[in-house]
């Protein structure tokens, strides 16, 4: 496994930003991670915005595929890592300048680009034209359901003109003038 392998494996996917994480970058760097730390924060307006780094909340790490919350290793993390993107590894080379530091800032930029690069080969044609297929096949589910939704539509648009027809004959009806109707029950016999 080459060094540019070794770096991908250290990439991890933390809010949606391909990140390597300060103690990983300090490993690679040959130096600790408190320098590390201090030389960013020292530099940090290089840093500003998320785009070039962010520090990693404990959900975070609970959350994605590094192990540093198992047991042993980084179970009790006091300080919590920074995640450094491409840009901010960028940065850090100008942060570090020892000739080692520079030499393996190459190599990480190599590994972010061949990251990148394979993207859109994991993405086989075949893969695309699945997603085809099922786009095709729900368009096609909601022009049915569309061509349903009218069809009720016109029926109940028939049903209700002829409760309004009935209605009206009610109406019509109920305005001819009735016949006088004979009393109901004991009538006492007018004198």
């Amino acid at each position: 496994m080459n060094d540019i392998e070794l770096i991908r494996n250290k990439i991890y996917e933390i809010r949606g930003q391909r990140v390597m994480l300060d103690f990983d970058l300090a490993q690679a760097y040959g130096v600790d991670t408190a320098q590390l730390k201090r030389q960013v924060r020292r530099n940090i307006e290089r840093f500003e915005g998320d785009d070039f780094m962010f520090e990693v909340t404990r959900d975070e790490l609970l959350r994605c595929q590094i192990g540093i919350m198992n047991k042993g290793r980084g179970y009790n993390i006091k300080y919590l890592p920074f995640a450094f993107t491409e840009l901010g590894v960028a940065m850090l080379s100008s942060v570090l300048r020892s000739p080692s530091a520079i030499k393996m800032n190459r190599g990480i930029m190599r590994a972010f680009v061949a990251v990148r690069q394979s993207l859109p080969a994991l993405m086989l044609p075949s893969k695309l034209q699945e997603i085809e297929k099922g786009l095709k096949n729900l368009k096609q589910e909601v022009e049915d359901i569309l061509s349903d939704q009218n069809e009720i539509n016109e029926d109940t648009r028939a049903q209700l003109d002829a409760i309004s027809t009935a209605l009206v004959e009610l109406q019509t009806e109920r305005k001819k003038p009735q016949q006088p109707r004979r009393p109901i029950g004991f009538n006492a016999p007018q004198d």
